[in-house]
């Protein structure tokens, strides 16, 4: 089996909470979040960025990566829309990474062509954005070429449709190291009709058709080879209110969106069939969930991870990767992915 990788997403601010036997589960790190502000990637707020290369002497395999952006994190739109300010980001993203050792760049711009997360965009994102990745690949490459070293450039991408839309996929891959997809949040805030956030296949009855593995086959349509594809996992859940008792709540429509709901170490304490929480399985979607007769909880667990982990292997993907590592006090699921993929990793 070729090697997969296991990315997680550590806020900056737990870097420093990770055990040596989490972190050699990782393959890779994106630490979570540097900002853009004046056209230039900002990381003045990071926390316990010493511990980069303290992780980095005790596991020198482990790619260790600055994320920059997120949800309602603006300024790529107009960093993006001149040769200038592209130079000038990408000179910033040079200078992160030199800075404080990392191997690379993960950019999580949300989303080019749309606002919806109350952030500059244009129809122009659709371009700028490949012409940006192609000039931060360029000086992340000069850069290596001084240090002997190579340095690294991911993005994490919209699960569904639009994203494809507002992108150049077919140019942009060539740029990458890989493309993290995130196949979580595909029910929740907008939807009041209960259902399936992080599932891997759509299951009959499902007005929404959205999936891993419908997510998976958009992006090879529009160009990303497998090798270069990263599945999402979430290590915290989707939870609607007011759910009519029918069909264990799922595929109703409930008196709430699907909010934030409660991380997996207080679901594994406090919700999975505990509390008048009782646990589904959905077979078809590969997907487990939670009704009590009124509140309806999406989420991953062991189970899931497992089922995700043989769709990378079936599918010959390049690996896995979830948001966000504090979610999980357990790290029962960490510990699956590590199971599934790790392909003879040493475990401390």
């Amino acid at each position: 089996m070729n090697p997969k990788w296991i990315i997680g997403y550590v806020g900056h601010r737990d870097l420093n909470n990770v055990p040596e036997a989490e972190l050699s589960r990782m393959t890779h790190i994106n630490i979570a979040f540097g900002h853009i502000q004046e056209g230039i990637i900002q990381t003045s707020h990071l926390q316990h960025m010493d511990r980069i290369p303290i992780i980095k002497k005790a596991f020198p395999d482990l790619k260790m990566l600055l994320s920059v952006g997120g949800w309602s994190a603006g300024g790529f739109s107009e960093a993006a829309a001149t040769e200038q300010g592209r130079q000038k980001l990408a000179e910033s993203a040079v200078l992160a990474v030199t800075t404080y050792g990392l191997d690379g760049i993960d950019l999580d711009w949300e989303y080019p062509c749309y606002g919806e997360a109350g952030i500059a965009a244009s129809a122009e994102d659709r371009v700028n954005f490949t012409l940006l990745l192609k000039t931060m690949r360029a000086a992340l490459t000069k850069q290596g070429e001084q240090d002997d070293r190579y340095y690294m450039l991911t993005i994490a991408a919209g699960a569904d449709q639009y994203y494809i839309d507002g992108t150049e996929m077919d140019q942009v891959q060539q740029y990458l190291d890989y493309v993290q997809l995130m196949t979580y949040d595909m029910r929740g805030g907008f939807q009041v009709l209960t259902g399936h956030h992080t599932n891997l296949y759509t299951a009959t009855g499902d007005l929404y058709r959205n999936s891993t593995d419908a997510s998976v086959r958009m992006f090879l349509k529009a160009g990303v080879p497998r090798n270069k594809i990263v599945i999402g996992a979430a290590f915290y859940s989707r939870m609607w209110k007011g759910v009519p008792d029918r069909n264990n709540g799922l595929h109703q429509m409930a008196e709430t969106t699907g909010g934030y709901g409660p991380e997996y170490t207080e679901l594994s304490e406090k919700y999975i069939d505990l509390n008048g929480y009782i646990r589904y399985w959905d077979d078809e979607a590969k997907a487990p969930y939670l009704f009590n007769g009124n509140t309806l909880i999406s989420y991953d667990d062991p189970e899931s991870i497992r089922a995700k982990c043989q769709y990378i292997i079936e599918q010959n993907l390049a690996g896995v990767m979830f948001w966000e590592y504090k979610c999980d006090a357990s790290h029962e699921l960490l510990k699956t992915m590590d199971d599934e993929l790790g392909a003879g990793r040493h475990v401390l």
